[in-house]
């Protein structure tokens, strides 16, 4: 009697069923990525407010940094800072102990759906080592920002940890909670104005 593969495919909201161990282009949907990363939690929910901070929250607020760091950047680059953490929709947001806890596989199955989702959306499956760090450099700064202005981290340990950006950089730009629904609509907006300017 042959063994039964455990299910690895989730029904997406949109109807779509995604396989996560062999995501396709076909199968991804904005409206799904903005809907799982309105209702994932960063910071594993530990933030003061009346909302969780999400990841979709999150996403617009890397895309902004990365235009203001990077402001003769392509669209395309920004558009790939908006999806930088898409595959958490389906594989949640881990804090990094706790990624480097469980080991190569969450990193496989992150690599696989962002390949995926790139392509979706007409960026390479695999971005240029270059953009990517630039990205993460974004990204560093808005859990800095995070980790002091909702996280309860003093200035000192964020510096410590994330680093000190320039001033330039965050002037101006304040993290305020919204309710998950709201967050869904400004990021499939914000993806949705960044597609038209390709």
């Amino acid at each position: 009697m042959a063994v039964k593969s455990p299910r690895a495919w989730q029904r997406m909201l949109s109807g779509r069923r995604l396989d996560l161990l062999d995501p396709t282009p076909m199968d991804i949907e904005i409206s799904d990525i903005a809907h799982g990363l309105a209702f994932v939690a960063r910071w594993n929910g530990q933030t003061q407010g009346d909302f969780a901070y999400s990841v979709a929250e999150h996403s617009l607020l890397v895309e902004a940094l990365f235009k203001r760091m990077y402001p003769k950047a392509p669209i395309k680059w920004r558009l790939a800072a908006l999806l930088h953490d898409a595959p958490e929709y389906v594989i949640g947001d881990m804090i990094s102990p706790v990624k480097a806890a469980v080991g190569p596989g969450y990193e496989e199955l992150d690599q696989r759906l962002t390949a995926a989702i790139h392509l979706r959306f007409g960026l390479p499956a695999v971005l240029p080592k270059t953009i990517k760090s630039q990205i993460k450099r974004a990204d560093k700064i808005s859990a800095r920002m995070e980790a002091v202005q909702i996280a309860g981290f003093s200035e000192q340990e964020a510096n410590k940890l994330f680093g000190t950006p320039k001033a330039e950089v965050v002037q101006g730009l304040h993290i305020a909670l919204r309710p998950p629904l709201e967050v869904r609509c400004a990021f499939v907006a914000r993806h949705k104005a960044l597609l038209a300017s390709l």
